[in-house]
């Protein structure tokens, strides 16, 4: 995976899922942080909404906006997973520094269970449990990823998160959460963004399973410049 950060000269957007609208640019001239993803006034439904909430991390209020564009099947996801993710948390998330949102690219060509991890997930979110549903599919990727058929094991992950039988059934039923992540893959493909995991970081694009002593110069330098 390659590990860049830029800034070119052409701005692109992302259009999340849940009707939120981030941009970022692709050059090398100075770009103006993304917008944070997304106040009521970009929101679409009540439900939208929830989805949005709940896979993101952090306090709102912090200074940095990092978009994690991920793939639940991707093994170098995973090990940013494993690696850098809960030094990120701890250092950056937890300390009010950094608010991180979670934005879909299932790469199914390569990974064909990823889209119904990703539906998963997001229905997930609707119930208020992304983020225990998102580190349980990482942490049990060796398990489900080989799977002819993940959905029963997803449904085991589903019970030891307390997730809400009927409420999944339905929302995996209705498909809506699977043309959201369609939709939102789309745009982040459109936007430029290629590989998993990728990270936009207040205006730039940063590319591979980047180690957290790659992302402390770049969150503490921008941090310092957004808070001095």
């Amino acid at each position: 995976m390659n590990r860049r950060l830029f800034l070119p000269a052409g701005a692109a957007l992302i259009v999340l899922a849940g009707g939120g609208v981030v941009a970022f640019r692709t050059g090398n001239a100075p770009a103006p942080p993304p917008a944070p993803a997304p106040p009521a006034a970009v929101q679409q439904t009540p439900a939208s909404d929830a989805t949005l909430a709940a896979r993101t991390k952090g306090s709102p209020d912090a200074p940095i906006t990092v978009l994690e564009i991920a793939d639940f099947q991707c093994p170098a996801c995973r090990l940013f997973f494993t690696e850098t993710l809960p030094a990120l948390r701890h250092e950056y998330v937890d300390a009010g520094k950094v608010r991180l949102l979670f934005v879909n690219l299932p790469l199914v060509q390569l990974h064909p269970n990823a889209a119904a991890a990703a539906e998963f997930a997001m229905c997930a979110a609707l119930q208020d449990r992304f983020w225990p549903v998102h580190d349980s599919l990482y942490a049990e990727q060796e398990t489900w990823a080989p799977l002819d058929d993940p959905s029963p094991y997803f449904y085991s992950i589903a019970n030891a998160v307390g997730l809400a039988r009927d409420s999944l059934d339905a929302c995996l039923k209705s498909g809506r959460e699977r043309d959201l992540i369609m939709q939102e893959a789309q745009s982040v493909v459109r936007a430029g963004v290629h590989a998993t995991p990728s990270f936009v970081i207040e205006g730039g694009l940063l590319s591979g399973a980047v180690s957290i002593e790659d992302l402390r110069p770049i969150l503490d330098s921008i941090y310092e410049a957004k808070t001095r």
